[in-house]
């Protein structure tokens, strides 16, 4: 398997720090190709910027530009056959720095395209056939399910409708971490790394 990991936390010695650690010894375990890029390491820049979003019109009338500033992204999209996704859920979905590279990374030429004539996009992330999206809620199950779970129908609606008909969506999540004592966020760090090894 080629994985690629895209970790978004402003401090990499949080719990989901612990979380990224325990999936990629799983992948690192299973003898699996891992890529990892860390979105506040890297110092991405999650805003769609006037300059972003012309070159987006230009893209959804032609030919798409390759931003070098999100060039490894699309590289390590093009490459894996995995893509997993480890963040806190905030306000009922992904953090805006995530959001970010939704908006700035999934664009035309890398995510879909709109052939001329067509009235449908089509997914061009084929390669891509399993989507992990790995998360923490501070609230419960019974909350999330109430507000509608927006994060989790962004994975496996949006990005993987991105991806084609063979594309799976998984989805680890800890509901309810505000409350939660050290042994139950132990056995879900276990609970990671089981879901993980069996991808």
């Amino acid at each position: 398997m080629k994985a690629y990991v895209l970790f978004c936390h402003p401090t990499r010695t949080s719990f989901m720090g612990a979380v990224l650690d325990r999936t990629l010894a799983a992948l690192t375990a299973c003898g699996h190709q891992v890529r990892l890029s860390d979105l506040y390491a890297d110092g991405f820049r999650p805003e769609l910027d006037r300059d972003d979003r012309a070159a987006h019109l230009v893209d959804h009338r032609g030919a798409p530009d390759r931003r070098p500033d999100i060039a490894a992204y699309t590289d390590n999209l093009a490459w894996c056959d995995s893509l997993i996704l480890v963040y806190p859920t905030w306000w009922s979905a992904q953090p805006a720095m995530l959001k970010g590279w939704f908006d700035r990374v999934l664009v035309r030429g890398v995510a879909w395209d709109l052939p001329e004539g067509a009235n449908r996009i089509r997914p061009l992330l084929t390669n891509v056939r399993t989507i992990v999206g790995v998360t923490s809620h501070g609230s419960s199950k019974f909350v999330n399910s109430i507000e509608g779970e927006a994060g989790k129908r962004t994975l496996s609606r949006s990005l993987r409708a991105m991806c084609g008909l063979r594309c799976r969506a998984r989805w680890i999540a800890l509901y309810a971490i505000d409350h939660s004592t050290p042994e139950q966020r132990e056995r879900f760090l276990d609970r990671v790394e089981r879901r993980i090894t069996r991808l």
